[in-house]
């Protein structure tokens, strides 16, 4: 294991501790500022116009997860749609992100369909788009399963996302490749144990790009969601080499981090989308950005002493 490895298994440990999360509920709301766009729907937006000034495309996610009560899934299904009209009005070029356990996929899979079914009906009405976030292992079969069943019935603008590390993935690749499914390929960023998944970042580097290749290979749009800069240059090289062109792909980068190189992107033509989240429930989302690598923690820290 090399120390990015152990550096990323330690975190989320420490952020799985509940003192450790109270303590950051209480006093970090000001560090996680850097990687959220807001509290609201109104400062989302605000923040969306500004990216698209720049040639920034948008994917905004109303941060949630962890319900314990259907009625917080309705909620947060009314906000989504809330979302889309939103997006819809103020003309942005955006679409969403959601999960499908703010949803109520841990409590009540039908439901959670429901609530998902719905706010994919109201994007399609709209001409938007909607994307299902891939959590943690647990919840990655019934996911996939959603996707399909909602392609099924019409509604082929949802797409979800797959996770290079996990070892089922070269499987779910295919499945999903074949029923057309718009796909977001990542790397992963879930503690998930030796037995199902790639330990090793130079695996995980290897399986993803294997993953990007089959995209490309294949002539379906692909979504590469990475700041590696080993990942992105080797997607430019490959594209065109292979006369594949610019917009039979996009980049996909974090709200906050890399700003500056987003917007390069954009300027050299390439399409970059922005994970854009906002809301109150940030906790684990900001974990998870911490943990993805060193750089980021000492990003925060330096932000700290400004």
């Amino acid at each position: 294991m090399d120390g990015t490895e152990f550096y990323r298994k330690v975190l989320l440990t420490v952020a799985g501790n509940k003192i450790v999360e109270r303590l950051t509920l209480k006093y970090g709301r000001k560090m996680a500022r850097k990687f959220i766009a807001g509290n609201t729907l109104e400062e989302a937006i605000t923040e969306t116009k500004r990216l698209n000034q720049l040639g920034v495309m948008v994917t905004l996610d109303h941060l949630g997860e962890g319900i314990t009560s259907l009625e917080e899934a309705t909620g947060y299904r009314d906000q989504y749609i809330q979302l889309l009209e939103g997006i819809h009005e103020h003309q942005v070029n955006a679409n969403v992100s959601l999960k499908p356990t703010q949803m109520g996929l841990s409590l009540e899979p039908e439901a959670c369909y429901t609530n998902v079914r719905s706010v994919a009906v109201r994007a399609k009405e709209l001409g938007n788009f909607v994307r299902l976030d891939m959590e943690d292992s647990s919840f990655t079969q019934a996911t996939i399963d959603m996707t399909l069943r909602l392609h099924a019935e019409g509604l082929s603008n949802v797409g979800t996302v797959l996770q290079a590390y996990l070892f089922r993935t070269d499987d779910d690749v295919k499945v999903l490749m074949k029923a057309g499914v718009n796909l977001r390929l990542v790397k992963g960023a879930y503690k998930e144990s030796a037995s199902i998944s790639s330990q090793r970042m130079s695996d995980i580097i290897e399986r993803y790009k294997k993953m990007i290749k089959q995209h490309l290979d294949q002539g379906l749009y692909t979504a590469i969601a990475s700041h590696d800069d080993r990942i992105i240059n080797w997607v430019q090289d490959y594209a065109a080499k292979n006369r594949i062109p610019k917009d039979a792909f996009e980049f996909q980068m974090l709200y906050g981090l890399r700003m500056n190189d987003q917007a390069e992107l954009a300027r050299e033509g390439y399409r970059i989308r922005c994970y854009t989240p906002y809301g109150t429930m940030w906790y684990p989302y900001y974990t998870r950005r911490l943990a993805e690598k060193p750089s980021n923690l000492m990003m925060v820290v330096k932000n700290m002493f400004k």
